[in-house]
């Protein structure tokens, strides 16, 4: 037993939160832990990460790579998605989770149904670089690029050489 003062009039009780819904999100991971997995043959790096702007600021998601496991298609997986969340950031050589944290990154989010005992949740898809006002993610800059050249137009002897 516990004993202490405690008036829930002056507290707003936790409200069940659904998930975001589906769109992209600008977020930065606020914290991560490696964590034995249900069966303690495994473990995976569970990210929490916090969304900074718009509607839904300071709403979380909670992302799972399952980085030690027995299948190595899972592990695979896991690899490629923690990849994709360091080029997000600019971090191509991590030797610490908390690199990645407070770094902006655009996460494309979907609704997992819920199944059984657990609710509908988030899923993040796809991680995306922060890309400045004017540039596009996808395409490089134009190289350096010289006019490509015209054939000249053929002279006719005694004729008016025009466009038409």
């Amino acid at each position: 037993m516990a004993i202490f003062e405690f008036n829930a009039a002056e507290v707003e009780p936790t409200a069940k939160y659904n998930p975001l819904p589906v769109g992209d999100y600008k977020v930065v991971i606020k914290s991560s832990e490696m964590k034995p997995t249900k069966s303690g043959t495994g473990q995976y790096l569970e990210l929490w990460y916090t969304v900074v702007d718009g509607e839904h600021k300071g709403r979380k998601i909670v992302n799972r790579l399952n980085l030690r496991n027995d299948n190595p298609k899972t592990v695979q997986w896991a690899q490629r998605d923690l990849s994709a969340i360091c080029h997000a950031v600019g971090v191509l050589t991590l030797r610490d989770t908390s690199e990645l944290h407070n770094k902006p990154m655009i996460v494309s989010v979907i609704v997992r149904e819920g199944k059984g005992d657990y609710s509908a949740s988030n899923e993040i898809k796809k991680w995306s670089p922060i890309v400045p006002a004017g540039q596009n993610q996808f395409t490089p800059p134009p190289a350096q690029q010289t006019a490509p050249t015209q054939p000249a137009e053929p002279q006719i002897p005694g004729a008016q050489n025009a466009p038409w």
